[in-house]
């Protein structure tokens, strides 16, 4: 399949409820019913939305409530028949309605019938994998993160799925299991051509790739800014709201004012009154010239990478960027998105919908990435480290080969 393919991203609270059911359980519980192609449920360390509530694993109190993600990702007419029912569950919360291609080289075909970002822009791949997933008895993860940044992929993470879907399949994480084929996910930002080039050999690394890819603009690389969001109008042209999203990629172990820079921002951008902030503790990944990483065994300080998701107005989206922008002087990836469609609720207060906007969809070049039409090679991949998962399989924590 190489499709057109809609993107469902749901933020609510980890003890919301829908009729007596917590909102995590019942969105899975309809993926699942729904055999959506892939779905994931990411657990937040910190964030807040529109009643600008701070929600923060730093704190006893404040832990109690944590921000969770839950993304569907399939063809339209497969998410278009969940949405009403999506809202509908997530009442308080915000969600997202996003275009995409999917790609899983299941068809055979040579994918000319298939869209792509221009080679020319940047993009954003998402690889699907199963928690246990293993290429050359290492970890899928480590593999993919390694390929990408022998690749000069702009960065990568690697975040940690507890429930989903996998090719329609509901996977959910267990106590006691190996949880093999829980999903997880790796989020990889590089050139159009770059990552054109990637998505076949990572169809000849994996044994059943399910990757999307998405138009995105990279603003800051390492502290150098690249280039501010693009000023979008409040509306397309009929009407419809358009939103935009920052995605920040840091690191625990990268510090500003002696506190992590995904918390400082997430202060920073509450005092100036942002509508919603997400932060997302990766297991494993890179950005910049810096290796792949995560944890180490006997370290006092954590290491893994770190994604701040930010989202907001056209028109308050350049403030928020200012604040982002001092922040990462030195180190951080950021990139910025086009959402056609949002719906935000709080306390019987609702802002956006999720009619989609018309604006810069993506075009149909002449022969674009699939994960069949290449003749794969068997691929070496070079480890820094050796890797091996904590007891409840959730922790990578990487042991120096000597």
């Amino acid at each position: 399949m190489n499709a057109d393919c809609l993107k469902l991203t749901s933020y609510f609270g980890e003890r919301h409820r829908a009729g007596g059911v917590f909102v995590a359980d019942a969105l899975l519980d309809l993926y699942g019913r729904s055999e959506m192609a892939a779905s994931i449920l990411l657990r937040g360390t910190e964030g807040f939305g529109l009643r600008q509530h701070l929600r923060t694993d730093r704190s006893l109190t404040l832990s109690e409530d944590l921000p969770l993600v839950a993304v569907a990702v399939d063809t339209r007419p497969r998410i278009e028949a969940v949405v009403e029912q999506t809202l509908q569950l997530n009442s308080p919360g915000l969600v997202t309605l996003e275009r995409a291609i999917l790609l899983d080289g299941t068809d055979g075909t040579d994918g000319t019938d298939g869209l792509s970002p221009d080679p020319g822009d940047s993009a954003k791949l998402t690889v699907y994998l199963g928690r246990q997933e293993r290429v050359y008895r290492v970890p899928a993860f480590v593999a993919v993160c390694d390929l990408l940044y022998r690749r000069g992929i702009a960065g990568a993470t690697a975040l940690l799925g507890v429930d989903g879907t996998s090719r329609g399949t509901r996977q959910r994480a267990r106590f006691f299991g190996r949880n093999a084929d829980v999903p997880m996910m790796v989020i990889a930002v590089g050139s159009g051509e770059q990552i054109r080039r990637v998505v076949p050999e990572l169809g000849g690394l994996l044994h059943d790739p399910l990757l999307t890819l998405e138009r995105v603009s990279v603003c800051k690389r390492d502290g150098h800014l690249v280039a501010a969001p693009e000023a979008l109008p409040g509306t397309d042209e009929h009407g419809r709201a358009l939103w935009q999203k920052l995605m920040i990629y840091t690191s625990e172990a990268t510090q500003y004012q002696g506190q992590p820079i995904h918390r400082a921002i997430t202060r920073r951008l509450r005092a100036a009154g942002v509508s919603g902030v997400t932060t997302l503790r990766g297991v494993w990944g890179f950005h910049g010239d810096h290796r792949p990483h995560g944890d180490r065994v006997l370290s006092a300080a954590r290491r893994v990478p770190a994604v701040t998701i930010v989202i907001d107005s056209p028109e308050r989206m350049a403030a928020a960027f200012a604040i982002v922008d001092e922040l990462t002087a030195e180190r951080g990836l950021v990139t910025a998105e086009t959402i056609p469609a949002m719906r935000a609720a709080a306390e019987g207060r609702y802002k956006g919908g999720l009619r989609l906007a018309a604006r810069r969809q993506l075009r149909q070049p002449a022969r674009p990435p699939t994960c069949s039409n290449v003749a794969y090679r068997p691929l070496r991949v070079v480890l820094p480290s050796l890797v091996v998962l904590d007891v409840e399989g959730c922790n990578p924590i990487a042991h120096p080969i000597t």
